[in-house]
């Protein structure tokens, strides 16, 4: 509201000065015919108080909007009145700085979403491995990956090597299988989406897992950085991409890094499960930990606001966005 008042300042401006000069050609054409004679008619009299009266308007107006133009916006959104707008609510806000985060969130130009057990509830190396019978084997290998007890690149590595999945292996489980969505992330997305907010999916997980997650919410593929799994001419497993950003511990830094040199944004937010997620920030301005899924105590010490469900992060990109 507050800038589309500015811009309309802003053209007005020539207008009113346009006005302002019509002003000064009367009253310099009546002066010089009253320099020539000793009354001047009614008629210009008349004309010259009209002119008058209109360029005291005018310059009101003017006076006013080039103040009004050169304030800075009053709207810009505050984090400790956004969080006071939620004190009343009935679980507390955890976080190291809750109401940055917060106030980075309603100003963030892109949004960065981890996606196993962040966007999707489950984790899907873990749901690839559980359709080739190795569930057990690689789930302990998830667990230590996210909990930040090993390096990603050696956890990958090893989950990978157990299950060697094949294109028509990935292909079978997600039909049996399609990736559910955590409750409430589509409409989050589809907030950030209306409000002009990028959105990317940057995950340790495989690309082709993730595409058809990133359908279903209406994120292009461009904005996926994940891992790519490479395969023989007869579609079988025979390795991965290393040269993938989030094929390494400290990919994720490394992704958005990318991401905010190749795009330019001001505000960038990180939301994930992980410990690697919360190696993102920086460069991301903030990172928010998501517990709906697994709530890892290491990610909630250092996340600069820890939440359960999507809820409050809708409503203020909703309610308290710049």
């Amino acid at each position: 509201m507050s800038s589309s008042l500015n811009r309309l300042a802003l053209r007005s401006l020539p207008s009113l000065a346009a006005a302002q000069q019509s002003f000064f050609s009367t009253a310099a054409a009546a002066a010089a015919s009253s320099s020539s004679s000793s009354s001047i008619p009614l008629f210009i009299n008349n004309n010259l108080n009209n002119h008058i009266s209109k360029h005291r308007q005018c310059n009101s107006a003017y006076t006013t909007m080039r103040s009004y133009a050169a304030t800075p916006s009053s709207q810009s959104p505050n984090g400790s009145e956004i969080l006071a707008s939620y004190s009343s609510s009935d679980s507390p806000h955890i976080g190291q700085d809750v109401a940055y985060a917060m106030e980075m969130l309603a100003k963030a130009d892109a949004v960065c979403f981890d996606v196993d057990s962040t966007v999707i509830d489950e984790e899907g190396i873990d749901v690839l491995a559980d359709t080739l019978g190795k569930g057990p084997e690689v789930t302990a290998w998830t667990t230590k990956a996210m909990d930040g007890n090993i390096k990603f690149e050696d956890a990958l590595a090893a989950r990978l090597d157990i299950i060697k999945p094949s294109k028509s292996d990935i292909a079978n489980c997600l039909e049996k299988h399609p990736l559910r969505l955590s409750p409430g992330v589509d409409r989050l997305v589809d907030a950030l989406h209306k409000r002009g907010t990028d959105v990317f999916l940057v995950s340790g997980g495989f690309r082709l897992m993730i595409e058809p997650v990133a359908e279903r919410l209406g994120v292009s593929f461009d904005r996926i950085y994940a891992n790519t799994i490479t395969f023989d001419d007869k579609g079988k497993y025979t390795g991965f991409d290393s040269n993938e950003p989030t094929s390494a511990d400290q990919g994720k830094p490394k992704a958005l890094t990318m991401i905010k040199e190749k795009y330019g944004y001001k505000t960038m937010v990180m939301v994930g499960d992980g410990a690697t997620d919360a190696q993102a920030k920086p460069p991301a301005d903030a990172f928010v930990g998501f517990g709906g899924v697994v709530a890892r105590a290491a990610v909630k010490e250092k996340a600069c606001w820890f939440v359960h469900d999507f809820e409050t992060m809708i409503d203020i990109v909703n309610k308290h966005s710049s």
